[in-house]
């Protein structure tokens, strides 16, 4: 969008309202187009002032800020060794007058290195996908062009939407022995580069991870935890392409991890837990007999069952106050008279202390 105006201190030239309409505040004065110009990291730039003459009187500014004059050479603009910040808007006005003569918009960046591509099947057999990335940012806008060639044939990639770095394609074939040949080319204002990926189709099958992975204690089973999980969503057909699962587990306090390899089934209960401590688990998910296994599932935790610490009972309790009760305080002793048989001498009487006389007795001596 064209701007034609000048900071406050000077006169405006013209100004844009609409893409289309433009209003002049003098017949004398005209709206220049403005260019976009990218220069690499590093470069000296010079900038002409339109049609003006090299000698000739003018001001240049950089996102409407005046310009020194030491970095004009007659009516050119020359700028040292620029790099990003040099990046803006950059206008031209001739002498007293304020004419805008000439504008750019200068783009600072580099070419791109060669990019980083990928492909992968995790809904096989549908068909499978390529995303790509830089390894290191252009600052300038950069272009893509992929293409895929299956032995002479060439196969279209739809682009997706989400992620924009990404296209699919589908099988025409499956079990195909003819390898693909994936080749990706970028492009910028200052350079091009590219990178050609060769693969065999089942070289490429990596499933996503399992879903849903639950674990949870056994109860009455202190070193027991059931984990269960699902087949991704994106595996269009375990029956037909059944799934083997890796599960890892290990309690928060150690590093390494213990590993279960199952070839079927979609659970596991893990018998030598620690009884008490926290576990972290992850399961990952492969084709049964081609490609390689899934990055791991979201993390869960779990702790085995843990006994509830036993409490003592109001019947116990009572039992033991009871028990205290009968030692504390005893009956007191008795009396009785002994038999007549018993009778030691002639009309004498005799008296028999019961054992609890004589301990009572022994006990009121010492208090």
């Amino acid at each position: 969008m064209p701007i034609c105006t000048h900071p406050s201190t000077h006169p405006s030239t013209c100004t844009d309202i609409h893409p289309r309409i433009f209003i002049h505040f003098s017949p004398s004065h005209q709206c220049q187009p403005s260019h976009t110009q990218y220069e690499r990291v590093g470069a000296d730039v010079t900038m002409k002032c339109g049609s003006m003459d090299r000698d000739a009187a003018v001001t240049w500014t950089a996102n409407n800020t005046d310009i020194d004059e030491s970095h004009l050479n007659g009516s050119y603009l020359v700028l040292k060794r620029v790099d990003l910040s040099h990046s803006g808007q950059y206008s031209c006005y001739e002498g007293s007058s304020w004419h805008l003569k000439y504008q750019t918009n200068l783009r600072v960046g580099v070419p791109p290195k060669e990019p980083v591509l990928m492909c992968r099947s995790n809904n096989y057999p549908k068909g499978f996908y390529c995303s790509w990335h830089l390894p290191s940012p252009t600052y300038i806008p950069n272009f893509f062009n992929i293409s895929v060639i299956h032995g002479t044939r060439e196969m279209v990639c739809e682009k997706d939407i989400l992620p924009k770095n990404r296209c699919h394609i589908r099988y025409l074939q499956l079990f195909s022995t003819v390898k693909y040949k994936v080749t990706l080319t970028v492009t910028n204002a200052l350079g091009k580069n590219s990178t050609t990926f060769t693969f065999d189709e089942f070289t490429i099958v990596k499933p996503d991870p399992p879903e849903n992975v639950v674990a949870k204690p056994v109860p009455n089973n202190p070193r027991r935890l059931e984990v269960s999980w699902q087949n991704p969503s994106s595996w269009p057909d375990p029956e037909s392409f059944p799934l083997k699962f890796f599960l890892r587990y290990r309690p928060l306090i150690l590093n390494q991890w213990q590993h279960v390899e199952l070839s079927d089934g979609t659970s596991h209960t893990i018998t030598d837990a620690y009884a008490g401590k926290e576990y972290i688990i992850q399961v990952a998910a492969k084709d049964n007999d081609i490609g390689t296994w899934s990055d791991w599932s979201v993390a869960v935790h779990a702790t085995p069952w843990v006994e509830e610490p036993k409490h003592l009972t109001t019947e116990a309790q009572m039992t033991e106050t009871t028990s205290t009760s009968t030692s504390s305080f005893m009956a007191p002793p008795t009396t009785k008279i002994c038999d007549r048989g018993a009778i030691v001498g002639s009309g004498a009487v005799a008296v028999c202390w019961t054992a609890g006389l004589v301990l009572a007795a022994y006990s009121v001596f010492f208090i």
